[in-house]
């Protein structure tokens, strides 16, 4: 596993994927992809997305080392697409206390990838909802078509860190030493660009990750 602290209580738990030629049966990537997660250990403990189902069985050997033997409280869903969400039911069924975060959106597609029953066990947010778990908050902003209609960006406070859904990703796995920004052009002009102005729009607005306090920022690759 990549270097699994973000923050001393915030901690990466996603896999890199060496073994992939095309991103979505397209896009070249000779130096791989990471499918991004992590999670947050507090009074409760919540992840924030999950992986895709090549990387299920690395990506629970790095939760369960991260939790301790701690349970989950809350799956925070933040984008539909595989790559994320590959294994809600998954981490549903490890843990059957976990809340589901998502939006209306959110929800009314986990119908259509899995045969799941979340009754009495999701949590819908709005824009500007809240959720804490002890000392670290959670708000969350909806970011439709960023690049699909249920996107959802969080922001925790106590620490300034800004999970990006996928706004800020790029190309190639953690472990490899390349320039950085190159990849994150083509990722951006590729997987994001024809959605822009929505990209644009979410930037502009007043947020506190835009605001002149700098946050840490997580991205999806």
């Amino acid at each position: 596993m990549n270097d699994t602290k973000v923050t001393d209580s915030i901690l990466y738990i996603g896999a890199d994927d060496k073994t992939i030629d095309l991103f979505e049966s397209q896009y070249v990537v000779p130096n791989g992809i990471s499918y991004n997660s992590y999670v947050i250990l507090d009074e409760k403990v919540a992840v924030m997305d999950t992986v895709d189902a090549r990387k299920t069985d690395e990506w629970l050997a790095n939760l369960d080392s991260a939790l301790g033997g701690r349970d989950v409280d809350y799956l925070v869903v933040s984008h539909m697409e595989p790559d994320h969400a590959s294994n809600i039911q998954a981490l549903a069924e490890k843990f059957p206390g976990m809340q589901v975060v998502g939006n209306a959106k959110t929800f009314s597609m986990i119908s259509q990838f899995f045969d799941i029953d979340l009754t009495g066990r999701s949590m819908t947010v709005k824009e500007g909802d809240s959720l804490s778990l002890g000392s670290h908050t959670l708000t969350f902003y909806m970011a439709p078509m960023v690049h699909w209609p249920e996107v959802m960006v969080t922001y925790e406070s106590s620490e300034k860190v800004f999970f990006s859904a996928d706004g800020f990703g790029k190309f190639g796995a953690l472990d490899t030493e390349e320039d950085w920004a190159c990849e994150a052009r083509r990722y951006y002009f590729n997987i994001v660009g024809k959605y822009g102005a929505r990209c644009r729009h979410s930037l502009r607005r007043r947020r506190p990750w835009t605001s002149r306090s700098s946050a840490r920022c997580t991205a999806p690759f």
